[in-house]
């Protein structure tokens, strides 16, 4: 007896693309905005993050900073400029799918610490409902509903790669990774 579903086997080199379209229309405008609330003035904006960049990411700190970014040393610096920078780039790979699953993983990276900075930098987890919880008939909840979507969909990337349709075919077509191994010869 033959399988009904083996056609829609077919289909599964689309699942990537699908995934990164999702992640285009959902999350790219999303993490965009996100970013360029970060960026400082001028034409080095992106060497020079706002002062808004250090309360989001270090919301703690920049209060006991007295929000004077003088008050806060090198390494503030480097992991708020890093993670703007992350927040353009990332995205933009993952749409584009190049070094799609290095991308996508950072992503999940990304999330992981965007929740915490959430949930404990700013105190949501003192807040009832903002964490949420699953299996609860309530699919809204901010933190573990949503971003549990969110890592879904990168987690796919991570596994399947950037699919049809992405530079990383392209670029890497050649690598022994993408093509089939050539059968040996017997000795």
């Amino acid at each position: 007896m033959t399988d009904p579903t083996a056609p829609l086997a077919r289909l599964t080199p689309l699942l990537p693309l699908l995934a990164r379209f999702t992640f285009a229309a959902v999350l790219l405008p999303y993490f965009w905005a996100s970013a360029v609330t970060k960026l400082g003035s001028g034409v080095f904006g992106l060497f020079s993050p706002s002062l808004g960049a250090y309360a989001q990411i270090f919301p703690k700190a920049t209060e006991a900073a007295g929000y004077n970014l003088d008050n806060l040393g090198l390494f503030h610096w480097a992991v708020v400029t890093a993670g703007m920078w992350a927040e353009f780039i990332l995205p933009a790979l993952v749409v584009l799918g190049l070094l799609t699953r290095l991308a996508a993983f950072g992503m999940i990276g990304f999330i992981v610490l965007q929740s915490l900075t959430d949930l404990y930098g700013h105190g949501a987890i003192e807040h009832e409902g903002t964490l949420g919880a699953w299996f609860d008939r309530a699919p809204d909840a901010l933190i573990l509903d949503q971003r549990a979507f969110w890592v879904y969909l990168l987690a796919s990337l991570v596994v399947l790669g950037g699919g049809l349709l992405s530079l990383d075919r392209v670029v890497f077509r050649n690598a022994p990774s993408v093509r089939p191994a050539s059968p040996q010869p017997a000795p």
